[in-house]
């Protein structure tokens, strides 16, 4: 099992604490992994095997537990003693209404609990309004760059990882299917229709899923560009696909609360405020992207952007697309003593090119930090107190 650091420090930093943790994250990310390896933890540290329980939704042998009376029975059927038990409950949202176990087993002053879902529906109504202020999100993405490395153990330079790591993504069973590229289509096209036909069509009750499989292309085909539901509509219906816009903003909807994509807002970095008008998406994996786009990687800089986002998105949480008058910032997120600010380019060997990047960061008039990451193989350098360096260092710092 290739090792998660960052999000075992978030349940290590969350155990036993009077709260639910809710694990996130598109089908085949590695959640359930993840508990696994957290459930290692707790054996190592000398918690008995006794006071874990793990529960699978998706798994045959727990068809019964979907009621959600059966599961809550199931839980406190193995739960005995004043001493601490672990609940690991796998797709909790294959249980309907299985919010009202979650709600009364968290009352339970012996149980700490920890549940997993694919779509982001689960924090959306009756469960947000039950559970308010008692449960805290952990959103796996796929393999970041140095989690990807870390599984060929130095065995390759980190150029040339980075150029696997583009074609292949960081679906974490794919990184067995190095080398044969037609496992590796087939193994991502089945999530994505996984996703699109079980996780969106059928939570919206969508009867178009040939206008959704277009929306899904076409937002593939446009990370990083500002985009509206209007345009999206109007793009769609040019190529033959009618959709109203109102259809366009439902299936975005589904296709977001699936963490296939990603928004990212705009911010004015000025007035302080959020912009209401556009907004960017990124995928989240290069992989399913390739294999969507019949192997298309040759956008080199915005699958670059898109990447930068992801790993900002592990660190920081939200991430927001920065405007400085008519300039714009690639990502701006809020640090730990403020916010910071990032630009993204493939290179800047070329002058003019550097100059330009820098611009939009130099509009910026305050004293926080702003980095410049671009491919070029160069040392870190300052420019009057912006920081350039290479991407690949960032991601494996």
């Amino acid at each position: 099992m290739i090792a998660r650091p960052q999000y075992i420090e978030q349940l290590r930093r969350w155990k036993d604490r009077d709260i639910i943790k809710v694990v996130t994250g598109m089908r085949r990310c590695g959640k359930s992994t993840l508990l696994r390896m957290f459930v290692d933890e707790l054996v190592a540290g000398g918690v008995p095997r006794e006071r874990i329980i793990t529960l699978n939704l998706e798994q045959l042998e727990c068809e019964r537990l979907r009621d959600y009376r059966a599961l809550h029975e199931e839980v406190l059927s193995r739960v005995s003693g004043p001493d601490m038990h672990y609940v690991f409950i796998d797709e909790v949202q294959n249980a309907p209404e299985f919010q009202r176990a979650i709600d009364s087993l968290y009352t339970r002053d012996n149980i700490d609990l920890y549940i997993t879902g694919s779509n982001a529906f689960l924090l959306q109504g009756t469960l947000a309004t039950l559970l308010s202020g008692r449960y805290v999100e952990v959103n796996v993405l796929p393999l970041s760059f140095s989690e990807y490395a870390s599984a060929f153990d130095g065995r390759e330079t980190p150029q040339r990882l980075y150029s696997r790591y583009i074609a292949d993504g960081g679906m974490p069973a794919t990184v067995s299917f190095a080398g044969d590229r037609i496992a590796h289509r087939d193994y991502l096209e089945g999530i994505i229709n996984t996703v699109l036909l079980k996780d969106v069509a059928q939570r919206l009750n969508v009867s178009n899923t040939l206008g959704l499989g277009a929306l899904a292309d076409f937002m593939f085909d446009n990370i990083g560009n500002l985009t509206s539901v209007k345009r999206i509509a109007d793009a769609l219906s040019a190529n033959g696909v009618k959709v109203s816009g109102n259809t366009v903003g439902e299936y975005l909807s589904g296709l977001v609360a699936s963490y296939i994509f990603y928004p990212a807002k705009r911010f004015d970095v000025r007035g302080g405020r959020l912009l209401k008008l556009q907004e960017k998406y990124y995928a989240v994996d290069m992989g399913m992207r390739r294999a969507v786009l019949s192997g298309q990687v040759c956008d080199r800089g915005r699958i670059l952007e898109n990447l930068v986002y992801l790993e900002l998105r592990r660190r920081y949480g939200e991430v927001f697309v920065g405007k400085v008058g008519d300039l714009e910032i690639d990502f701006v997120v809020q640090g730990d003593t403020g916010p910071e600010y990032y630009q993204v380019a493939e290179s800047v060997m070329e002058e003019s090119t550097l100059q330009r990047e820098l611009e939009s960061l130099r509009a910026v008039r305050d004293n926080n930090a702003k980095f410049l990451l671009t491919l070029d193989d160069c040392d870190p350098v300052s420019h009057a107190g912006i920081t350039q360096m290479n991407v690949l260092d960032w991601f494996l710092s």
